[in-house]
Formats: C-alpha cells, structure tokens, sequence
C-alpha cells in the first residue's frame, strides 16, 4: 500500500461497508517462530523438488534465517541435501522480488499501487467479465509450488465463492498422467511405495527417469542399498543416471509402450508371472495376455531400435528379480500416449506381483513440492480431498465438511490447463487468475501461449517476482510470499505431509498467498463463507474433514506439532491408525514389520527406518477400485503427433539440465552459486555423426527450427545423445518455443518430449 501497512481496508458489499485491518504481522514475522527447535534453528521441507527434504533454517536473535543445512533425523534425507537446497533462502533475497501490487495504467506500464485499489480493480474487472459473458468466463491457473492449504483455500474460494468453473494447475505439466493411470488401474490416485523401497530392491528400472539429476537425494538413497541391486535405465539418452547404472537400455524416442508390451510378451512365454496374485487381486490379465501376443520380439526390436540381446537382457532381469521396484517421472508422462505407458508400466508389477512388499512397486516420482497436495487438495482435477465433482454424494460432504452451499460446488470437473488455454482462443475464456506458475515460459508451444495471455480482457498473475515472463504480461501483479516466509504444508511423492516455517519477512507488502485469498475473499463479498479459513493450520484441520473416509485419510494427524514430532506422516493416516500406534490398517497401510531387511538385523531403531515413518500401500493385496483389484489397462500403441521428416529430420527431445536449475529458473537463477554450476545460455546436445555431416564443431552457434519457430543454440558435441536426436533442457526460455501443442488424451498432460526439428549450423 502506499500509506501505513495499518491503513484500513474497507471493501463494500451491497450496501454495507465492511472493514478489514491489515495488522503489521501480515508484512513481517513474529519475534520467533512457532515451533522454534532449543538449538536456535527451525526445521521446514524444501519448496523445490517433490523428494521433500527437510532442512535446518539457523536463525539469528530476532527469529529470522541465517543460513540452511540438512536434518540427519528426517526420514527422506537423512542428512543430504542438493545445490538447490543449500541455497533455498537467496531466491527470497533477490532485489527484482515484487513489493508491492503493480497496475497498468494507460501508457500500458505497470506501476504501484496500494493494496485496496489492488484489489477493488481485481473484484471490479472479474465481476464485469462474469456479468457480460458469464461466470465460467473466468478461470484460474495455479501451482504446485505453495502450500497444500493454499491450494485448498484457492479452490475453494474460486469455485465456490467466486463462482469459477475452470482451474487447473502447473502439476496438469508434470504429474496428470500418473494420476490418470493410478486412478484408472488401481481405484485412486495412490502412489504405493515408500522411499525405503529404493534401499531394499534387488531390481530398480527407471522408466524416462534421470534420477541423479532430477531427484539427486532419492539416488543417493539407491546407494545405500545394500542389496547389490541390477540398476536399469530406459531412455534414449544416456544420462547421468544411465552412465552409473548397470543396464542402459536406449530405445527409440517414444517406443515406450511396444517396448513394454514386448516385455509383458517375454514374461509370459518364460512363465515369470505371478499366478496367484494375478488371480486373487486383479482383473483384466487374460485379455491383456492375448493382446500381448502380438509384441514378439522381432516386432519390438523393429519398433524400438533395441539389439535383440538388449530385450532379452532386460526380461531376464525383471524375471530373476525378487524385489523389483518400478520408477517413473517424465519421459514418460510427458508423452502422446503417457498415460497408457505409465498403466504398461504398472501392468509389469501387477503380473509379477511387484507391488505392496518392501522393495517393489510402480511408483511415480512427483516433479514439483506439493505436486501431491495439488493432485488431492487443489480443487482442480478433483473435489478436495480426492472427491469427485459429478458425485452428488461427494459434494454433499464437502458442503457440509467446509460449511458452504452444496450449490455452490460445480457438479462438473474443470477444463484442463490446455482447454482453458484453448478457451481463450475460442472467446470462452476473457479473464485469468494464474497464481504461482510461469505459464508464458514453460508451456508448450509457448509463442501460442504469449499470444493467449495477449487476448485476455483482464490478466492477473499473482508471483514473488514481477520479472517473470508472464507477470510483465499482466494487467495486475499481487506480490505474494515464498517459502520460507509462511507456513503451512507440503506432500511429497511418497505421500508424506511435511511442515514448512515461516522463517523470514517478505519484503515490502507482499502477503502470504494465504492472506491474499482472505482479502479476495473479504472484496468479493464471501468473506463469511470462509470464515473458518483463518489460517493455515486452521485450513488444515478443514482438509482433514474432507478427506474422512478416502484412500487419502488423514484425520489421525492432529495438528502441525503431531507433524513436527513425526518427521512428516505418509497418508492415510486415520484416526483409528493413530489410536492403533504400531498396528496398520486399512485402507491400504503396511507397516511389514516382520518382513522387513532393516528389522531383521535390528537396525530398525534408527529414526529413518522407523515402521511407522516408512509405510506403503496395498500390501494386503486390496485396490481401491469397486471390487478392490487392480486392472489391467492396455491399448495399441500410436504413432507421435509429429514425427521426422525430410524438412525437420531431427526429434528433438527435452528435459532437466543440472540439478542447480529449477524449471524456469525464476528462482535458481537468483544465486550465484547455482549459475556457476550451468552453462548460462542454451546449449544443444548433438551426436558426434550428425555434427560432422553439418560440419558443426563443439561450440558452434546452432539454429534449431521447427514449426513453431527457430532459436540459437551453443552445440554440445555428445555421444550421449543418439544420432538424428538432439537435447535441449527445459529449463531455459527458448526451449518451448520449438516444442509441440499436443497432450495425451487421457491425462492432458502437454507431450513435451518430442517434437520434428531441423539442425544447421548459424551463418557468421
């Protein structure tokens, strides 16, 4: 605001005016924080990656942080921590943080303004949008990036208060596929295992998974396994992680789904299934081994590029294999066909009975932080807390779980990212709310994009930053908070709540993205609605009702001291776990305790290792579907969207960098430590055969063209890179102008992965 950060709010509703205070605490910090540890530290889960580390934040007298190092007490990262880790706090030091709201007047600038007038235009031009064109008109884009109560918060309020129809979040770019396939073939988007599986395989295959670099604590718990396990990698790429493993298996750019069906194919013909699982806990298996059949060997080493040893090799491991674990993450969610590659994947563990028992599973390896808490609380592709929308059953419990209207719960799922994106071409869509997210950057096709957020009628972004790429597109910037300057909680690819701190101010007026829907809220005239929203961990108690009941019960955690005492609880966790302490129970909670390796040589009093902190699903064999088996799920495979040709012979291929870069960078970008360790401009990775045909040298400036656009890129000379393939990271901006618009039917997720490209060498 431009005046006292005490001045008075006033936000009128009919005819009544109605005062709301902003109290100096909303700008700041308490002296010290809650849950202050005797050691002058606090303990907060990273807001990077979806791993979920927790870090030691070392304050100074007045309660603020200092500097990070990692908890050896938590169960996730024992101690370890990543570049990006170490230097979590300098993102919220940057000088471009954005301080205040920014409007643009009519030079087309933005420029401050307070806090009052932010929001009367906020309210005023949504309204106007709504009232001339309707209330779907209006839709919101948001993030797996803030807290799981804010997510929950912004949903709530956007659907049922604002009268929004549409939203959907970042995680529809990273995770849909896998809560697709998970719902789909097991009954509920549940991802089964625990981290400790990657210490107890004897077999781990990571499926389109750079692990050591994407997820670099989660590899080096694959060290610390003690079982000398077979370590595969299947990506056309070889990786970091393929170059340390035992087995790279290289196939042809999106021939995942053959490759996989030829695998089912091999098993069945060796005999290495699992009978007597398949027929007490599934359903489907026989027509999926008929349709297998047509996978022969020679078909997939065609299809797939693969040496007829190379097939083998990998059939033969799966089969020895005890304890087979199954790890996924982007190459194959960000596919054509993702989803029915992700359920080809869990089709593998289900036959062989690889799953529920320590040291199996198909697991899906979540991108963001709170990717998890987006997928069950967000509001999004589900009613909170893993609810359905088209279920009159479902919006009754929430209506009376969150004390609101059940008719003000759409009795409809939402557009996802892409149809909202579409609408706008369409004139469906005239306003936009995107809250934490860099959407001008990191969508597909992204000229298309900018060119969308251009024909809003009214565009606001909500960011720590007003320099991103998609803020300077804004009509109206809100200055929010980062981690680490607000609480609440994050869920991790294992399930596992975890409790961030607030542990420094925000700078200037920015607010916690929290308080900001309070004061939407309060503007928009249902403020009363959400009365009980109060704060986050008052949010979080409402979360809790919500999910009373569902695969995901979480009414065992009391509060957020029962989650710091814990080291983070995996969901569920019932009330009726709680009480029962030691003894597991339904819906699928495992424990395994006589079965476990770290019990059977008493090491199983290490805090890590605790039974009740490493819990996984479905050990009893029972699925959330209506019958509670799993199903076999199968479809022919189809070819990509826009495969090579002679005008772009290349297939371009994308993914993580380092692990010092972070999506778009808007936030590693900020340290200068972590730009040391990346090259500052886009590079290319080429194989060596290609660059002596173009007569291209190490270095070389590159144009790189597809139909979308052209950049400039530095050539990185690479046998590990395939000929006629070339490798771009996503993190840096000109990337996603080459990349395709297509998504996978069934999921939406954007196909990021492959795209028809041509290579030459820039004219001096």
């Amino acid at each position: 605001m431009s005046g006292s950060i005490d001045a008075t709010l006033r936000a009128r509703t009919g005819p009544m005016t109605r005062e709301l205070v902003l109290h100096p605490a909303d700008f700041g910090l308490a002296q010290v924080p809650a849950r202050l540890n005797p050691a002058g530290t606090a303990h907060s889960v990273c807001g990077y990656c979806s791993t979920g580390c927790s870090l030691k934040v070392h304050l100074d007298e007045r309660g603020e942080a200092l500097n990070l190092s990692a908890n050896p007490d938590y169960p996730v990262n024992l101690g370890m921590a990543c570049p990006k880790g170490w230097e979590a706090l300098t993102p919220l030091r940057a000088p471009d943080r954005a301080t205040t709201p920014l409007l643009r007047n009519d030079r087309g600038e933005l420029e401050p303004v307070d806090w009052d007038r932010a929001l009367h235009v906020f309210c005023g031009r949504f309204k106007e949008i709504q009232a001339k064109h309707g209330a779907a008109s209006v839709a919101f884009l948001s993030t797996g990036q803030i807290m799981t109560e804010e997510m929950a918060f912004l949903g709530a309020l956007a659907k049922f208060g604002m009268g929004m129809k549409h939203g959907d979040g970042n995680t529809r770019q990273c995770m849909a596929t896998a809560v697709a396939a998970y719902k789909e073939s097991l009954g509920f988007d549940a991802p089964p295992y625990t981290y400790a599986d990657f210490e107890e395989s004897d077999v781990i295959v990571l499926w389109g998974s750079n692990l050591c670099i994407a997820h670099p604590i989660l590899w080096q718990r694959v060290m610390n396994n003690r079982h000398s396990p077979a370590i595969v990698v299947v990506d056309p790429r070889a990786t970091e992680t393929a170059q340390a493993a035992t087995q790279h298996v290289a196939l042809r750019p999106k021939s995942d789904l053959t490759l996989l069906y030829g695998l089912a194919h091999l098993l069945i013909a060796r005999g290495a299934v699992n009978r007597d699982y398949i027929d007490a806990h599934t359903t489907g298996f026989e027509a999926f081994a008929l349709f297998a059949r047509d996978f022969t060997p020679e078909r997939v080493v065609t299809e797939t590029g693969l040496a007829p040893a190379t097939l083998e090799k990998l059939a033969a491991t799966i089969a020895r294999g005890q304890r087979v674990s199954f790890w996924w993450t982007m190459g194959v969610n960000q596919g054509h066909e993702a989803t029915r590659t992700a359920q080809a994947i869990i089709n593998l563990a289900l036959m062989t009975g690889n799953i529920g028992r320590p040291g199996t599973g198909a697991n899906s390896i979540t991108g963001q932080c709170n990717a998890m808490g987006s997928r069950l609380y967000s509001s999004t592709t589900n009613l909170l807390g893993g609810h359905d929308y088209a279920n009159a059953a479902h919006r009754g419990k929430i209506s009376r779980a969150l004390g609101v209207p059940e008719e003000k719960i759409p009795r409809e799922n939402s557009l996802a990212y892409d149809q909202i994106l579409d609408g706008i071409a369409d004139g469906a869509i005239r306003g936009l709310w995107i809250v934490a997210t860099n959407t001008a950057h990191s969508w597909i096709n992204r000229g298309r994009a900018r060119d969308l957020l251009a024909q809003l009628d009214f565009l606001v972004v909500q960011d720590m930053y007003a320099t991103t790429d998609t803020a300077q597109a804004a009509d109206l910037v809100l200055p929010a908070a980062g981690w680490g300057e607000k609480e609440g909680t994050f869920i991790n690819s294992e399930r596992r709540f975890g409790l961030t701190t607030k542990v420094a101010r925000a700078p200037g007026q920015a607010l916690s993205d929290f308080r900001i829907f309070q004061l939407v809220a309060h503007y928009w005239g249902c403020g009363e609605m959400f009365a009980k929203w109060s704060s986050p961990e008052a949010a979080f108690q409402l979360m809790k009702a919500c999910t009373r009941g569902q695969p995901c019960d979480i009414t065992g955690i009391r509060d957020y001291a029962h989650l710091e005492a814990a080291g983070g609880i995996q969901w569920p966790w019932t009330e009726a776990d709680e009480v029962g302490a030691a003894v597991p129970s339904r819906p699928g909670l495992a424990a395994d305790l006589a079965d476990r390796p770290e019990n059977q040589d008493g090491s199983a009093s290490r805090p890590h290792l605790n039974p009740l902190q490493q819990r996984r699903l479905f050990a009893d064999g029972r699925f959330f579907t209506s019958d509670g088996r799993a199903r076999f799920v199968f479809e022919a495979p189809r070819p990509p969207p826009e495969p090579p040709d002679a005008e772009f012979p290349f297939m371009l291929l994308t993914g993580r960098g380092t692990s010092s870069q972070w999506h778009t960078q808007t936030r590693t970008a900020k340290s200068d430590v972590l730009r040391k360790l990346y090259p500052a401009h886009v590079y290319a990775e080429l194989h060596p055969d290609d660059a002596d045909r173009l007569g291209i040298a190490a270095g070389d400036a590159l144009v790189i063209r597809s139909r979308r656009g052209a950049i400039t890129a530095a050539a990185f000379v690479t046998a590990t890179i395939q000929p006629g393939q070339v490798f771009l990271p996503m993190h840096y901006a000109e990337t996603n102008l080459l990349t395709h618009w297509s998504v996978d039917p069934y999921s939406r997720q954007p196909a990021y992965k492959a795209a028809a490209v041509a290579v030459s060498r820039a004219k001096a």
